[in-house]
């Protein structure tokens, strides 16, 4: 897994000012260095400029980037994050068709296959990738993004030069000279009135896009043109309880499968839920086979033991139910905690990660957590996603997401304007922000002729999780990840799956009225029941009460420093009065668990990231 970073002009001869154009790459490189930390590579020609730095697990040896490859007259060369699950049949079928390989890894897969078949390679590939292919031949710039949004892949043009510049990361583009962090009214929207979300295609900067999932972006003399070579489709689902069963199965095994192919070891996380079981049951039963045992960890908060408290959305602890599971699969354990401190501190690597706010402690427990995982391996398998593609939300499952005209994981906005003064709310115009957001990507929902009411509103829903939810935690995991060089892969995410699940109807998925019941009967035999059918509990939060109080405090000292960036958008009053008893405010304002501590902690991140990065506000 890497950083990828570059830019291209097909009216300018950037070697010209070789040096200068070499320090510009460099730059970079280093800005995304934490993301691949065992090597890296610059490249220079008259047209393209191409970065890499990169995390070795496959092809230790021969996979340095960027790759240039020659084919006749025509050159050619790539810089690539991510992974190839079908390397070894893409590679059989380009050998014949007469194609040699100098390099065991997919890197150079990719690059041959692209020479092969144009730009509809990537329709043949399997995996989690952002990449950009330089063809001097057409003086064409190719970026391509997973058809799930997994690996992320921002850009802008200069309007000045015309200039493409790309990047893994937000903080490659800003190492570029002339770019700023520059946000509008529609970046203040995006932070305060859908964040930690993003819409899709939206850097959040101005003037800064992400190459969408499922798409490419051709940059060429004649302009730059993104198309989709990926989209879900809407069908009758024909096949019976039983054979849909069957085929969910296989296509859960099989992705988990192919991605533990790897050169270095792998491990999993292991929550004890059915999710993250399952993933790890399947690679510890092909681990077996090999005679090498998994290694799970498993994450919580000091403390919580004595603090816990079940409620709806959170009803039992994870270690008794990873316990079983250890023992169930004999596998190496790590139990990891986090601290209260800790977990308050990294709320600004969190946004070093991701260069804008984030899902406060949500995110910022993960990195930690991710951080000690990376000691010791640099990839993981993770059981992120199932949810979204299953239905095992309760928005799937209650009556008022059917009748709410919004994102059903932020139904009531209220919660994002109890700190912000009265003229910020009438520029931001909130409701109207999310309505449009909302009506956009409902009219995005492919339709199924003569589908009730019922199933075509559930459909909505399954598309807005994919879209939206799934892409948020998606974006987390890469970045809590990459943040350490530790590679998280999501079986769950595989497009095949999603594919098949989004045409199945909810009384298969939920059969009986239980939460991801198809998932459940598909994985019978490969976990314990108690396990298979435990009831859902989403990733864990401290209970510890003087978290809450820490936050608080750095809230009040935000309050006192007359140069905090974010004092503009807040109301004094509004914010004193909700520190005196935060709990009151206890409704979550996004998804399951981010309530009053995590609107604090938000608040934090929002006023380090103006200040860290020096964000322009331009109105």
């Amino acid at each position: 897994m890497c950083g990828i970073a570059g830019f291209f002009n097909p009216n300018k001869d950037f070697t010209q000012e070789k040096e200068n154009n070499m320090n510009i790459l460099d730059a970079m490189n280093r800005a995304q260095k934490r993301r691949g930390p065992d090597d890296e590579g610059c490249f220079l020609n008259e047209h393209f400029g191409l970065a890499q730095v990169r995390l070795s697990i496959v092809d230790l040896v021969t996979g340095h980037q960027p790759m240039i490859g020659k084919d006749g007259s025509k050159g050619f060369g790539i810089v690539y994050n991510g992974e190839l699950y079908n390397t070894e049949e893409l590679r059989e079928e380009l050998r014949l068709e007469g194609h040699s390989f100098d390099t065991s890894g997919d890197t150079e897969v990719l690059l041959k296959a692209y020479q092969a078949w144009g730009s509809d390679f990537i329709t043949r590939v399997n995996g989690i990738f952002a990449l950009a292919i330089m063809d001097t031949s057409k003086n064409r710039l190719l970026l391509c993004r997973d058809r799930s949004g997994i690996k992320p892949l921002f850009y802008t043009v200069r309007k000045d030069s015309d200039t493409v510049i790309f990047g893994s990361e937000l903080k490659a583009l800003l190492a570029f000279p002339g770019i700023r962090p520059e946000v509008d009214k529609k970046g203040l929207n995006e932070i305060f009135s859908i964040g930690p979300a993003r819409t899709s295609g939206c850097g959040v900067y101005k003037n800064i896009h992400e190459v969408l999932p499922g798409h490419f972006l051709s940059c060429t003399l004649s302009g730059n043109r993104q198309e989709a070579y990926w989209k879900l489709e809407s069908h009758v689902h024909t096949d019976s309880f039983e054979d849909t069963v069957e085929k969910t199965g296989f296509l859960l095994r099989d992705a988990v499968k192919r991605q533990m192919v790897s050169d270095v070891p792998i491990c999993t996380f292991l929550s004890g839920g059915v999710d993250s079981s399952l993933v790890s049951a399947v690679c510890a039963e092909e681990l077996k086979k090999q005679n090498r045992r998994l290694h799970t960890y498993s994450f919580d908060f000091t403390g919580n033991a004595e603090n816990f408290k079940a409620s709806s959305f959170q009803p039992s602890q994870d270690r008794p139910y990873v316990d079983k599971m250890v023992d169930f699969l004999g596998s190496e354990h790590t139990y990891l905690e986090c601290s209260t401190k800790d977990q308050a501190d990294l709320l600004f690597d969190s946004v070093k990660a991701h260069d804008l706010p984030a899902m406060a402690d949500v995110d910022s427990s993960l990195l930690y957590f991710c951080s000690l995982v990376a000691k010791q391996h640099k990839v993981t398998l993770t059981g992120e996603c199932a949810d979204e593609i299953f239905g095992g939300y309760p928005w799937f499952h209650k009556k008022e997401c059917f009748l709410a005209d919004t994102f059903p994981w932020t139904m009531d906005l209220e919660a994002r304007k109890v700190l912000l003064s009265d003229d910020f709310l009438d520029y931001l115009r909130m409701d109207d922000y999310v309505k449009q957001t909302y009506d956009a990507s409902i009219a995005e929902v492919p339709k199924l002729d003569g589908e009730n009411a019922e199933e075509a509103r559930r459909r909505e829903i399954s598309y807005l999780n994919l879209r939206w939810f799934m892409q948020t935690l998606l974006n987390r995991m890469d970045r809590t990840s990459m943040y350490s060089g530790l590679e998280a892969r999501v079986p769950f995410a595989d497009h095949r799956i999603i594919e098949y699940l989004f045409n199945v109807p909810w009384e298969m998925k939920a059969r009986g009225g239980v939460a991801k019941a198809l998932l459940r009967e598909a994985g019978r035999g490969l976990l314990p029941d108690e396990i298979l059918f435990r009831r859902k509990s989403p990733y864990p939060k401290t209970y510890d009460r003087n978290y809450e109080a820490l936050l608080a405090g750095r809230v009040r000292d935000i309050l006192g420093d007359s140069s905090s960036p974010v004092l503009p958008f807040l109301d004094k009053k509004k914010v004193e009065r909700f520190l005196e008893s935060p709990s009151d405010y206890g409704k979550p304002w996004y998804g399951q668990l981010m309530a009053a501590p995590q609107l604090m902690a938000y608040l934090i991140q929002v006023d380090f990231w103006m200040r860290e990065y020096g964000v322009i506000i331009s109105c």
